[in-house]
């Protein structure tokens, strides 16, 4: 579960996650990926770039 916004700025980062996570699969470059999703701050970047979905790995054990 990506945040919904930056913890830096708090621009809205979400809505470009699964975007980003489709288009990393197919085979894009993540910086240009990123680029045309318009993300220019370093600080959203990271945010997704670091972002790492522990939500199938804890899923199990509920």
């Amino acid at each position: 579960m990506i945040p919904v916004r930056c913890f830096t700025c708090g621009k809205v980062i979400s809505n470009f996650w699964e975007e980003y996570k489709r288009r990393v699969n197919d085979g894009e470059e993540p910086a240009k990926v990123l680029d045309d999703l318009g993300i220019m701050r370093y600080c959203c970047r990271r945010m997704i770039l670091s972002h790492v979905e522990l939500v199938d790995v804890l899923a199990p054990y509920q």
